[in-house]
């Protein structure tokens, strides 16, 4: 049996704000850039297996328009890390994908995020040879926890 799967109206929200001044091509990407697990094989190939706690972590990238009211609310929030790193309020969210099967149905696959914090400052080019990039402002924000869940 073939299987359809469409995509589209996907979501990002961070501190309970959907986002929708969103730049083109991927929008927001999530990374979970360390393994959940190590190993190790020694003689006889005796394997050890250990849980990597980190392996929980995630990475956003959110991509805006330079000057629009995400990338002000954005820029705010990362100000205020940038003042007062230790009384920071840690950033929550979730990204949403929804995924039709062709027949009606939607399952929503959705990773909620806690405690996160911006990992980098904000890059800047000017271009004059029609670089689009340049009014992008790309957000990193790196998230303590982060899960999938499927409905």
């Amino acid at each position: 049996m073939t299987l359809m799967t469409l995509t589209g109206e996907d979501t990002i929200i961070l501190n309970e704000a959907v986002l929708t001044d969103l730049a083109d091509g991927d929008v927001g990407t999530l990374d979970f850039p360390n393994d959940i697990m190590a190993m190790s094989t020694g003689k006889n190939k005796n394997t050890i297996f250990a849980k990597d706690e980190s392996g929980c972590n995630a990475e956003l990238v959110i991509r805006v328009p330079r000057g629009s009211s995400d990338d002000k609310r954005l820029n705010g929030l990362f100000q205020a890390q940038e003042n007062n790193f230790t009384g920071f309020v840690l950033l929550s969210g979730a990204v949403v994908k929804r995924l039709g099967d062709g027949a009606g149905n939607i399952t929503y696959d959705t990773y909620p995020l806690e405690a996160g914090m911006f990992r980098r400052a904000i890059d800047v080019a000017s271009n004059v040879n029609g670089d689009t990039n340049q009014g992008v402002s790309v957000y990193t924000i790196r998230f303590a926890l982060a899960t999938r869940a499927l409905t």
